[in-house]
């Protein structure tokens, strides 16, 4: 009895000093929709004080929850995306972005249908979990749903429906009306912009010119003045609706909820990178895009038949013969539009719409204002010209976009910003007449308007040019990289060693290394190159177990480092090795590595290395983690995990760095 209670002890001893953080349990269920189709069930029973990220989370966020079902070489369907919860969403300080996650419990449900028999259905969900102290690493869960044990759809779902995710009432209730207010807030900003967009087409060659030619036709073809004007409103009415069905189609297509994740995906981006390029390159006067001629031949016969529908039809000619430029300014649109998801698109094609409906209408109603439009000519050209360099700005956020997701560092803020500043700095030369395109008229003096509309770009080009040496353009923060995504984190040709402590590092950065701003501690992402120099220069390691999307991680930068005497340690009296566990790059091919956690599982990326080091090391895998250890790899005082105070940290860091020999 005696030997049992020890062992019991040893057990509860063991229990306790061990501090792998594992908020989540995951349990599945089935529901039979019919003979053919099922409701995959992922639950989420969440720890007290914890709370899991939604799947939709936008980039440079936390990781977000993300499910992957097998199948099973054809036999299964997956139908459309995995549904969730409402959730709660916050305005995160610290990623400066709006964030959705759970509490309590969360339910996930995929639909599939089979094809073949059968009986279960493999799947696995990726995600992660904070609470106020730390976070998870990226983890990997196997789920398995059993297609026998299914009950029918009605029951479960009511059953679910009385026990799903009963956060904080009051909390959630208030955090769904500022999430609404938020979403209203953004769909007027789409609006807005669209609306601008709208009238920038009209300022365009080929729509322009046909305003008054079009109201001339609709007064006089009319037999009073009040016919007329109702002509020319069902004209504007049938534009918007022409306009908003493309934006219904889009959504339709693709769904709300797949257009918005579809703005984080590496080939959308991509994909519109390529297509914005050719819009730009049209506009500019290399060619024009048009739809086939005979289309606007079969329009303008139904346009012939009169009434309604010939009105409608003639509304639909417009649409197809001002393509060459409306058509890159719509497909500008949809594509800004589809990454905020929802009915985005069809509020961004009813602002557009309205603004190239207006105009027929009101010159339909005081027909005799026509004579106040500006005659057509060359300048119409150069507003095309100005949409195309913008058209060719904006491509290069979508590039930027894919290559933050692949972090491949190819397009990074120097090479961004340098790339703005020659677009910008291009179209300044044109605006002032030193450079003509293709479609140009003789330029014989420059107008007022666009002097400044030069002086404008010319502003803008200059305002960017100090983001080169480290400025943080805070008017365009949102289109450039952050600051530290970049080869200079302090700017081009600049290379700051020290402020607030001072830093003992002379000369070359070695192999391996880099200094971490806005700190500028030497830093090493690898563990065995930094310990190798920790023995070279004689100094002690502190391990710094983070993640690129951590947030406590980033309060402890921001708020701890920061302070004179933290900062002092970090830069003159250790080797910092921070290791990054949501690192997605591959481990080089052939170094992959069985895992010790997961008998028959293989680690794949760099940061499942780290986390499996920690975990295995450290019997812990939260984060932030901090070890400060000698060269014997063996820890010199009792790590620490999150330590807002400033005073208790800096004591550790004295403590630890005190007993190095």
């Amino acid at each position: 009895m005696k030997k049992l209670i020890i062992a019991l002890l040893l057990l509860v001893s063991a229990t306790v000093n061990a501090q792998i953080y594992d908020p989540v349990k995951w349990s599945t269920s089935v529901e039979k929709i019919s003979e053919t189709e099922y409701n995959l069930i992922s639950i989420a029973t969440i720890e007290e004080g914890s709370h899991l990220y939604s799947q939709d989370v936008p980039d440079d966020g936390p990781i977000p929850t993300s499910f992957i079902y097998d199948d099973e070489g054809g036999k299964i369907k997956i139908i459309g995306n995995t549904l969730e919860e409402k959730g709660i969403t916050v305005q995160d300080a610290v990623f400066e972005m709006e964030i959705k996650y759970f509490e309590h419990q969360a339910r996930f449900v995929q639909k599939v249908k089979i094809s073949e028999d059968v009986n279960k259905i493999i799947g696995f969900v990726e995600f992660m979990a904070c609470d106020d102290k730390q976070c998870s690493p990226p983890t990997e869960i196997d789920l398995e749903f059993n297609l026998d044990t299914a009950v029918p759809a009605t029951t479960s779902a009511n059953s679910e429906e009385n026990t799903s995710n009963v956060t904080s009432d009051i909390g959630s209730k208030v955090n769904d009306s500022d999430a609404k207010k938020k979403k209203k807030k953004g769909l007027w900003a789409i609006f807005f912009i669209a609306f601008l967009s709208g009238f920038a087409a009209l300022l365009t060659p080929c729509v322009f010119p046909m305003i008054p030619m079009t109201v001339s036709f609709f007064t006089k073809q009319s037999k009073s003045k009040a016919a007329g004007i109702r002509n020319a409103v069902i004209y504007g009415l049938s534009i918007i609706a022409i306009y908003v069905a493309l934006g219904s189609g889009v959504t339709a297509i693709f769904g709300a909820d797949a257009l918005n994740a579809l703005s984080t995906n590496v080939w959308f981006n991509l994909i519109f990178f390529v297509l914005l390029i050719v819009f730009a390159v049209s506009f500019l006067g290399a060619f024009e895009i048009v739809l086939p001629s005979s289309w606007g031949t079969k329009v303008d016969k139904q346009a012939d038949r009169g009434g309604l529908v010939g009105i409608f039809f003639m509304a639909l000619a417009l649409a197809i013969v001002s393509f060459s430029c409306t058509g890159p300014i719509v497909g500008t649109l949809l594509v800004e539009a589809a990454s905020k998801g929802g009915t985005a698109p069809i509020v961004g094609m009813l602002g557009f719409s309205l603004a190239i409906a207006l105009p027929f209408a009101f010159f339909a109603a005081f027909p005799g204002w026509l004579n106040s439009l500006p005659k057509s000519g060359g300048w119409l050209n150069t507003v095309k010209v100005v949409l195309g360099f913008l058209e060719l700005a904006l491509a290069f956020k979508f590039l930027s976009n894919a290559d933050l997701v692949l972090q491949l560092h190819w397009l990074e803020r120097e090479v961004f910003l340098a790339i703005w500043i020659a677009i910008f700095g291009t179209l300044t030369l044109y605006l002032f007449g030193k450079i003509k395109l293709p479609h140009d008229s003789p330029l014989t003096h420059i107008s007022v308007g666009r002097l400044s509309l030069g002086l404008v770009s010319l502003s803008f080009t200059l305002y960017m040019l100090p983001g080169l040496w480290g400025a943080p353009l805070d008017l365009i923060s949102a289109f450039p990289p952050a600051q530290h995504y970049s080869e200079s984190p302090y700017g081009v040709g600049f290379e700051k060693l020290g402020s607030g402590g001072g830093s003992s590092h002379v000369g070359e950065i070695p192999e391996g290394a880099h200094l971490m701003a806005p700190h500028d501690i030497l830093a090493f992402n690898d563990y065995d190159l930094g310990l190798a120099y920790a023995r070279k220069i004689g100094k002690p390691v502190m391990l710094d177990f983070t993640g690129h999307a951590c947030v406590n991680c980033r309060k402890m930068e921001q708020n701890v480092w920061v302070e004179p005497e933290v900062l002092s340690i970090l830069k003159n009296d250790v080797v910092l090795i921070s290791l990054y566990v949501d690192d997605k790059r591959p481990l080089p091919e052939g170094m992959e590595i069985d895992s010790k956690l997961r008998p028959g599982k293989k680690l794949k990326y760099i940061g499942q290395k780290w986390s499996e080091l920690q975990a295995l090391k450290y019997e812990t895998n939260s984060q932030p983690y901090y070890v400060l250890m000698g060269h014997d790899e063996k820890s010199l005082n009792e790590p620490v995990a999150y330590t807002p105070d400033v005073e208790e940290y800096f004591a550790w860091l004295k403590d630890g760095v005190s007993k190095f020999k």
